[in-house]
């Protein structure tokens, strides 16, 4: 395993600043820190997609939406999009790059959701957001110029993390299936025992200490760890999912985990798709100015996104009916 060589150097950039790891700041600092980061080397917006701020009410109270819409007319297929940052770091300005690529690339309209943070809102404030935010875009698909049955579900990281919760939830909820998900380096478990944990323990930009910190943010010291709607590795059934394409960095303590919630969506019949990018890392689709692999790994992901919108999908019964 070696590094590639743009992101070994951004790394030893990193370093020469002498800045601290994320989790060794107060959460306002570490905020700041990630949005600097993302902004100096993440992607810019597209410039011919239109882009809506928005502030919907749902059940779960107030959430900020940005909605990017491709050029051309609609009806549109969807992405609803909730981006990374461990559920503590990370806003719409952090995924604005990765959004407006992913509407612009997959000529699909994309819904990216502003959960609320931890640790001021910790779990399940966010998966029940996630959840009723679901249910908005399908009440007002039309309002949105997008076709209600071609809706699909991504995010990286936490936000990979929220986007396999609220598939696996959807499977209760009335109105059409998801057609696929787009899970990008998504942790899928609070564990933290995994070989890929003790491989990149360190040195390797997230590092299994800063994990630590995310879940004590967002979990409050509580163990969820066989919870399904904070660890969906430990859901007890993954049958009934939408066709998934997981891509994942090979650098990454997060890798095993995703590696393993994949392999078990494909022994349930779930069609999956697994690209693991040799010597990436955690984040690298988000810093994908400086790690050009970055945007490779988003024209594959938009490229799954336009076969899906094109071919749809049917649910099969799973077990927990």
């Amino acid at each position: 395993m070696s590094l590639d060589p743009r992101v070994h150097q951004w790394l030893r950039s990193l370093s020469e600043t002498g800045l601290p790891a994320l989790n060794e700041l107060p959460v306002t600092a570490a905020r700041e820190a990630f949005a600097a980061a993302v902004s100096a080397h993440g992607l810019s917006r597209r410039p011919a997609v239109q882009v809506e701020d928005r502030t919907v009410q749902l059940v779960t109270g107030e959430v900020p939406l940005r909605i990017y819409t491709p050029s051309g007319s609609g009806p549109f297929p969807a992405l609803l999009y909730f981006h990374g940052g461990g559920w503590t770091l990370g806003s719409l300005d952090s995924s604005d790059g990765t959004c407006s690529y992913l509407a612009e690339s997959s000529h699909a309209v994309v819904v990216s959701v502003g959960y609320s943070l931890a640790p001021e809102a910790g779990y399940p404030v966010a998966v029940d957001q996630g959840v009723a935010t679901r249910l908005w875009v399908d009440a007002n698909a039309a309002s949105l110029n997008i076709d209600p049955e071609r809706l699909a579900i991504g995010g990286d990281s936490a936000g990979g993390n929220l986007a396999a919760v609220v598939a696996l939830a959807s499977r209760e909820l009335p109105g059409p299936p998801l057609i696929h998900q787009l899970l990008m380096y998504p942790v899928v478990t609070q564990r933290t025992d995994a070989q890929s944990y003790r491989d990149f323990a360190s040195d390797y930009f997230l590092t299994a200490d800063m994990m630590t910190w995310f879940f004590g943010h967002y979990l409050d010291g509580h163990d969820h760890r066989d919870n399904w709607r904070v660890s969906p590795l430990a859901a007890p059934d993954l049958s009934g999912l939408p066709p998934a394409h997981v891509i994942l960095a090979e650098c990454d303590p997060t890798r095993d985990d995703a590696l393993a919630y994949a392999g078990k969506l494909a022994a349930l019949g779930v069609q999956v798709t697994i690209k693991v990018y040799e010597g990436q890392i955690h984040a690298f689709v988000a810093l994908a100015e400086a790690m050009p692999v970055g945007k490779k790994a988003l024209d594959d992901a938009a490229a799954n996104l336009r076969a899906a919108f094109r071919s749809g999908w049917e649910p099969r019964a799973w077990l927990g009916h």
